[in-house]
């Protein structure tokens, strides 16, 4: 356990230790455990701590490339299905003659029925629709109590066929930037090109999320693969770090949400 803790930050202990129970959970009983959904670095733990100790683990969030997914970890007689991972996509129905939903509303509306982000993953908006996965443990509770997402009043229908799931239309662009340090507050200065003293005023203004969660230390260590959003400038991540250059500059590669 202490050598895992070492890869990971400290505040990120807790969930490891959480992640160490589920393991644990399937060691005794000998059958698999199902997750709620996880972001992109809690699945990376979750996998990290699995495979430490041996065993298999499988991600899915129902939609293709999902960001939010259930996870899986089951002993090696075990070969797991879609349907264990107990997913469904729901459609949202409104007047969208007159409104339009944006994935904020959806966001708050879940929330504010008393869900925990836990049990439902990624929100889908193209130009006529609007689709959310959601655990099937709470299908029920969701068709009876969402019934307005902002100033719409609304209705949800399951949408049974992947075929008819929203497709992802994400594209990052990545470029290098030379830092002095691997700082939040130095790196969000060069991506938004701005002076250290603003990207501090940011960062400790809460307009900083590094992993999905809100950082206020300008001091704050980035790391390979972290996610971050800049309210204002957009979602990024560190797709690299590529070593240092002749002055002792870091090289560091970030990809953009275009």
């Amino acid at each position: 356990m202490e050598t895992l803790l070492q890869h990971f930050r400290k505040d990120e202990q807790p969930f490891i230790e959480m992640a160490t129970g589920w393991v644990r959970e399937v060691e005794n009983a000998y059958s698999p455990k199902l997750t709620g959904f996880l972001d992109p670095r809690q699945q990376f733990i979750v996998e990290s701590v699995a495979r430490g100790a041996g065993m298999s683990v499988s991600a899915y969030g129902a939609f293709e490339d999902a960001e939010r997914q259930r996870l899986l970890l089951y002993p090696d007689y075990f070969s797991p299905e879609p349907d264990d991972f107990q997913v469904t996509v729901f459609k949202v129905r409104y007047a969208t003659k007159f409104l339009t939903l944006e994935h904020r509303d959806l966001l708050g509306a879940l929330l504010s029925v008393g869900l925990d982000r836990s049990k439902f993953g990624d929100i889908r908006l193209n130009q006529e629709e609007v689709q959310f996965s959601i655990a099937n443990e709470i299908k029920d509770y969701i068709v009876v109590n969402l019934t307005s997402v902002g100033k719409a009043k609304v209705t949800v229908e399951e949408v049974p066929e992947a075929g008819d799931w929203i497709m992802a239309a994400e594209t990052w662009k990545e470029s290098t930037y030379t830092v002095s340090s691997l700082r939040l507050d130095v790196v969000v200065a060069a991506l938004t090109k701005a002076s250290r003293q603003k990207a501090a005023a940011l960062i400790q203004g809460e307009r900083v999320k590094v992993n999905w969660a809100v950082r206020d230390q300008p001091s704050f260590e980035l790391q390979e693969s972290d996610m971050l959003s800049i309210r204002g400038a957009g979602r990024f991540k560190v797709s690299a770090i590529e070593g240092r250059t002749r002055k002792d500059k870091i090289r560091l590669v970030m990809g953009k949400l275009e």
